[in-house]
């Protein structure tokens, strides 16, 4: 009589138990989670950011990168954003603790630029190739902030994944918003050297977008798999510290 082997889940698991506890983060690990930051509240005035990556620093982006770096800096120091806290906030992923406000703030604005401009660049990728012509400035004026603000207010409202009020869905809510950002993060710089040393013609705008859908297909089908850091499902149940 034969017997089959076991079917590995499609979704990599992750047991609690299976995590160390951590009841301080160590100085390095508080102070690597501090650029994460700067770039994220950096990003927030999506026009003014967009020239910055066009034409360089002009002096209005000087002075918003020094009041972020300061504020962040603030923050940081006091354990007031994710990652810089002295000691994890979440040990439980099942316990329904309430979700500190500043987490909120913090995660909904990582979530406005991750989807805004990832939506963006994406609808100027497509209208460079139906059009012939690259509008991505247009586009950034116009529309970014009817974008971002209903995100920003979904955040408020705790409607997003890790800006909830509690924190009892973290152990899976974390692989939506990695997933996310592991997408962002790999197709944008990709995309955008592609646009910095490829020639501007139809052929290589629709090498970019296909490039950028076939990335961010690749990424998700990864996360979902939970294959990529911080992306499994956490089992609820045990003890374990949250990244």
């Amino acid at each position: 009589m034969s017997t089959q082997a076991p079917q590995k889940p499609f979704v990599k698991i992750q047991l609690d138990t299976e995590r160390r506890i951590r009841t301080r983060n160590k100085g390095y690990y508080r102070v690597n989670h501090w650029p994460i930051w700067i770039f994220v509240f950096f990003l927030i005035p999506g026009p003014l950011t967009f020239e910055l990556f066009a034409n360089g620093f002009g002096s209005s982006m000087k002075w918003w990168l020094l009041v972020v770096l300061v504020g962040t800096g603030i923050a940081g120091l006091r354990g007031k954003l994710p990652g810089c806290e002295p000691a994890p906030y979440i040990i439980r992923f099942t316990e329904d603790r309430p979700n500190p406000l500043y987490r909120r703030i913090c995660y909904t604005f990582a979530w406005g630029a991750a989807i805004s401009y990832g939506v963006l660049n994406l609808v100027g990728l497509i209208v460079a190739v139906v059009t012939g012509t690259w509008m991505l400035k247009q586009i950034y004026l116009y529309a970014y902030f009817p974008l971002v603000i209903p995100i920003w207010i979904l955040g408020a409202m705790g409607k997003l994944p890790r800006v909830k009020h509690s924190t009892a869905g973290e152990g899976h809510e974390r692989r939506y918003f990695y997933g996310t950002v592991w997408a962002m993060c790999i197709t944008q710089p990709v995309v955008w050297l592609m646009y910095l040393t490829l020639p501007l013609n139809r052929t290589t705008d629709i090498l970019k977008l296909v490039v950028f859908v076939g990335l961010v297909t690749l990424v998700g089908y990864l996360s979902v798999r939970g294959l990529l850091p911080r992306t499994r499902q956490i089992v609820p149940g045990e003890l374990a510290a949250l990244d």
